[in-house]
């Protein structure tokens, strides 16, 4: 145990100079966004504040480097992922204000889910099983996202040190680019979506376009279950937090939970897998039974999510 702690903060003998792949991701990510507002910025709500926002991130960045640079040991390199990951939560609503601006997609998403299953699965499966202990399942898996982020990154830091970058960058780079389908193609799923046309309309099949009712409403349906659950209130209280109208295709829960699955495996650790296992087949189904996704959602997040692991896991170690 001393050793471990020890190797912790033990000085590195050939310090990385510049940035770690996984910051390059954030940097390529920030500047694309930055230019999209310059040339949208009439068309925003929060320009000044977006900007500034992104030149923070670079201070940042710049001061964990500096750190880094003064002190190149494990403990600052989980210093820097660490900063990183946390503020993955603050860009997500950020893809909102660049995504309001364009043309609803819902309609056309919940017309596909509907001649696919021939009916709307998001509305359907919380009313055939309202079960308080299946609901609480539900939500403790949708609840379980970061906290498998979490036990995975820092397993591969305690135990499969020489591959923690490379999962950093894995996971860093698959979520921007995530956002960057989501800036793209604005879905907002059927908690805004339903809520927008009416219960009744859907289960009659009637999905009309949105247009840009979105970019000045924002209101989200209650998620179904059983409203006493103490995981329930965990869900609803990350919803009301920071949920936005934003990021329902393809579902980013379905695919970063995939990459963890991949990169678990990756250890070669069985009970690290079989630890994750039951939280990862909870987290993807409820993301349908909780109303956040189509089915269509979660099936493109599943093989976007195996997608993105083989091509950021094969790519060049030096980036």
């Amino acid at each position: 145990m001393k050793t471990a702690v020890l190797n912790i903060f033990r000085l590195e003998e050939n310090p990385r100079r510049g940035l770690f792949a996984f910051e390059w991701a954030v940097l390529v990510y920030l500047a694309l966004t930055l230019v999209m507002i310059f040339f949208t910025y009439t068309k925003l709500h929060n320009p000044d504040s977006m900007i500034w926002g992104r030149m923070r991130v670079v201070a940042i960045t710049a001061s964990l480097w500096a750190v880094y640079r003064m002190v190149p040991c494990r403990f600052t390199v989980l210093a820097r992922v660490v900063a990183q990951m946390a503020l993955l939560s603050w860009w997500y609503p950020d893809t909102y204000e660049l995504n309001r601006i364009l043309p609803n997609l819902d309609h056309l998403f919940a017309t596909w889910e509907q001649q696919m299953f021939g009916c709307q699965p998001a509305l359907l499966f919380c009313q055939q099983v309202p079960h308080h202990w299946f609901s609480e399942l539900m939500d403790l898996g949708y609840s379980s996202y970061f906290p498998m982020i979490l036990v995975v990154l820092v397993f591969i830091f305690l135990f499969r040190y020489k591959d923690f970058e490379r999962a950093a960058w894995v996971v860093a780079a698959s979520f921007f680019l995530y956002y960057i389908v989501y800036v793209l193609l604005p879905v907002t799923g059927p908690q805004y979506y339903y809520g927008a046309v009416g219960l009744d309309e859907v289960a009659k099949g009637v999905f009309p376009n949105m247009s840009d009712y979105f970019n000045t409403h924002s209101e989200r349906m209650v998620s179904p279950g059983w409203s006493d659950g103490f995981f329930y209130h965990i869900v609803e209280n990350a919803h009301n937090a920071g949920e936005r109208p934003t990021a329902a295709f393809p579902s980013s829960h379905v695919g970063v939970s995939t990459i963890l699955m991949l990169l678990a495996l990756h250890t070669k650790n069985r009970w690290l897998c079989l630890f994750l296992l039951p939280f990862y087949v909870l987290l993807c189904v409820s993301t349908v039974y909780i109303q956040a996704h189509y089915v269509i959602d979660a099936i493109a997040g599943l093989l976007t999510g195996v997608a993105f692991y083989y091509l950021f896991a094969l790519l060049p170690k030096k980036i």
